[in-house]
């Protein structure tokens, strides 16, 4: 699939594992999903500085919300909300965004609440995402994620899903103090 081909959009179901039921937002969700990013505001700012400046209000919620349903049809981006099955309880999220060149690549961001880390919730929500991703993105050759050096949690989630740090790059940011990036990818089971 070529940059400007039509994108086929996966229909708009949820993902269950053992602990967890992802789906994607609807309006309903705004208040959890506002809530959770003002919460956290200050420690997902470093790796989520786009996401935190766009979600100010309940107002920017619903509009970010609205904007996910949009992504999602357009194939730009397909991002689910995640909760705890037994109590309902809302998590954090995970998105992944493809690219729909030749090989078609797609990038999986994820970040829980602070009271939800630690519990194995983000390994299980990648494993489902991953799954996802090479089922329903049409041509998926690899997934890839980028970690903050400062965040070996979140490094270990990779690997522990299986993805590898990608010929060990990394990115430093010139003239700033800011941590390296490390790059992990998982290619299509053969």
């Amino acid at each position: 699939m070529l940059f400007g081909a039509p994108v086929y959009a996966p229909p708009r179901q949820p993902l269950c594992t053992a602990r967890l039921l992802l789906r994607p937002y609807c309006e309903a969700d705004e208040a959890v999903f506002f809530k959770l990013l003002s919460e956290n505001r200050e420690r997902l700012q470093p790796a989520f500085p786009s996401r935190v400046a766009a979600v100010q209000t309940p107002a920017d919620a619903r509009r970010v919300l609205v904007g996910f349903d949009q992504d999602w049809r357009t194939g730009r981006l397909y991002v689910f909300g995640f909760w705890e099955q037994t109590t309902g309880h809302y998590l954090g999220d995970i998105s992944l965004k493809p690219t729909w060149q030749e090989p078609v690549t797609a990038e999986i961001g994820y970040y829980l609440s602070r009271e939800a880390e630690g519990h194995g919730y983000a390994r299980e929500a990648l494993a489902a995402a991953v799954e996802f991703g090479f089922r329903e993105i049409p041509g998926a050759a690899r997934l890839l994620i980028r970690c903050r050096s400062d965040n070996p949690r979140s490094c270990a989630v990779a690997e522990a899903c299986g993805f590898r740090r990608a010929n060990g790059r990394t990115r430093r940011w010139p003239g700033r103090s800011q941590p390296e990036i490390f790059y992990y990818a998982l290619a299509r089971p053969q």
